[in-house]
């Protein structure tokens, strides 16, 4: 199988690259930016081209600057193989650095969306990078420049090398996937031969390897994720094996434990395990306002509570612990394949020390950990997960904890969750605008991303009757994204956003006044916390 090789750099887009040439049907592998590339390099020298080689290595983006002392730097014989290069962003840098070139600060930080022209051409490119190339290496030549006056686009007069100043990967980049699509096919000359089909095939065979007959214990949340790493264990291992635990936080969706046995009774679980814990969350988290706080306790909370709960199954110490984790959760969580990614916000089942703790002991399991979100949906339907499931908008892994801003309490989550099940219901009841008014369109609820409210830490002044009163104020939030990693603003129509608006205030007496979140990701995240 061809497949093509990504330094990772520490970006936060890395994963990214990776999804797009998969969906171009084409194996890519993710490895740290300082990997030794010695023997992969010599093994597809021996191979001299046939079916299986490596065929190009692409250089990722990266937080930090190529002159800076401790800036990461690829094997140095990725320039003497002979393959075709393609550097991003700090990839480009890099290259041109490690061939005499110069790279120097702007003065002002190219962001967003940016005009390129290419040989007389022009396309709005994505760029996100606060350094420049200022002398160009030996053999470089300058083929694109952006509106702002600096090199955009470069390539080697003699080599395959390759570079941009822009984010192709990213949704928002126009010609991204044409330009992915020359570099994997035109110069590269891959041939398709990946598909979710085979990403399954190796999964199950890496986790039947691994687990072989130990149980597996499976932390459901009810969401995406999770319910489809448990068909994907449920379908590779005994049914007897595998051991789903669901904990009522008091966090939850509006009937989501009701809604969550049925699912994986369906799916064919034997053994459903319901934990109700909701008072031994609201007690840990009374009087905790700060988010990553609220996340750090949360996540050890779990852990600490999937341990005593585990000792009442009366499992083996060789069980395994398996999580829905993505590797959005990763990245932004500064676990990527580099050794330089950033953190943007600590997920509860990546950064608690408790989690740390079981990886170290090599009883992690997350079989989701290099797909995106869109993917997951996609290895549902191939694993028969119900659609009402498959569909379901993304929640994160502390609940309502970090849609209620500042102390979370149960009166709190009670207001949120019932507003937020009146907006989701709103949404799937009302037709999307693209195809309003004809047999079987779709509802709001599927043109959007993700959607939900979120309760604010402030009153506002309302009259309910002839009563002067102080009311919650709520936020709604609806974005549209492909992968979760951008994300654009859904635009209501007034109408809709009036109606639901209405709705909320007229049923839940204790909002007073909602608003709507225009912020896209980014410069915000998609959660509030």
């Amino acid at each position: 199988m061809d497949k093509i090789i990504l330094l990772d750099f520490g970006s936060q887009t890395t994963q990214l690259i990776g999804r797009r040439i998969r969906e171009l049907g084409v194996y890519t592998e993710i490895l740290s930016g300082e990997t030794d590339l010695g023997p992969l390099l010599e093994e597809t020298s021996r191979n001299g081209g046939t079916a299986g080689t490596l065929r190009g290595i692409i250089l990722s983006g990266s937080p930090e600057s190529v002159y800076a002392p401790d800036a990461p730097a690829p094997d140095k014989r990725i320039y003497s193989c002979g393959l075709p290069l393609l550097g991003i962003c700090y990839g480009l840098q890099r290259m041109n650095f490690d061939n005499g070139g110069k790279v120097a600060p702007l003065p002002k930080r190219e962001y967003g969306g940016i005009k390129v022209t290419v040989r007389g051409s022009t396309f709005t490119a994505w760029m996100s990078h606060g350094d420049t190339l200022t002398e160009l290496a030996p053999g470089f030549i300058e083929t694109g420049r952006s509106e702002t006056g600096y090199p955009a686009v470069v390539v080697h007069g003699e080599k395959p090398w390759y570079g941009l100043q822009f984010h192709p990967e990213v949704t928002h980049c126009e010609r991204g996937t044409e330009i992915l699509s020359s570099f994997v096919f035109g110069i590269c000359r891959c041939r398709k031969s990946w598909s979710m089909k085979a990403y399954v095939e190796t999964v199950r065979s890496e986790l039947a390897a691994r687990v072989g007959a130990s149980p597996v214990l499976l932390l459901i949340s009810g969401g995406v994720d999770s319910t489809v790493a448990a068909a994907l264990l449920l379908k590779t291992l005994p049914p007897s094996q595998v051991h789903l635990m669901y904990m009522d936080t008091g966090l939850m969706r509006k009937d989501e434990t009701a809604q969550v046995k049925r699912a994986l009774e369906k799916l064919g679980a034997q053994h459903v395990h319901i934990v109700m814990c909701e008072t031994e969350f609201l007690s840990a988290l009374k009087g905790l306002s700060e988010p990553e706080l609220k996340r750090k306790v949360i996540g050890d909370l779990f852990i600490t509570i999937q341990e005593r709960e585990t000792a009442r199954l009366n499992l083996p110490d060789s069980y395994f612990l398996a999580q829905g984790t993505l590797y959005t959760d990763l990245i932004e969580s500064g676990k990527g394949v580099g050794k330089k990614a950033h953190v943007i916000k600590s997920h509860h089942n990546v950064g608690s020390p408790l989690v740390e703790t079981k990886r170290k002991e090599g009883r992690i399991i997350e079989p989701l950990d290099k797909l995106y979100k869109d993917e997951v949906r996609a290895l549902g339907r191939l694993l028969k997960v119900d659609e009402d499931v498959v569909r379901r908008h993304p929640f994160p892994g502390p609940g309502l904890a970090v849609r209620i801003l500042g102390e979370v309490t149960k009166e709190k989550c009670d207001i949120l969750r019932e507003a937020d099940a009146i907006f989701i219901d709103e949404l799937k009841k009302r037709p999307g605008p693209q195809l309003a008014g004809k047999a079987g369109s779709s509802s709001l609820y599927d043109d959007i991303w993700q959607a939900f409210a979120v309760l604010l830490p402030v009153r506002s002044v309302g009259v309910a009757g002839d009563v002067r009163k102080y009311g919650w104020v709520l936020a709604l939030r609806a974005i549209t994204s492909a992968d979760g990693m951008t994300a654009d603003v859904y635009p209501f129509p007034p109408k809709d956003l009036l109606e639901i608006s209405t709705r909320i205030t007229n049923t839940v007496k204790d909002v007073g006044r909602v608003t709507y979140d225009i912020s896209s990701k980014p410069p915000a995240t998609i959660e509030w916390e």
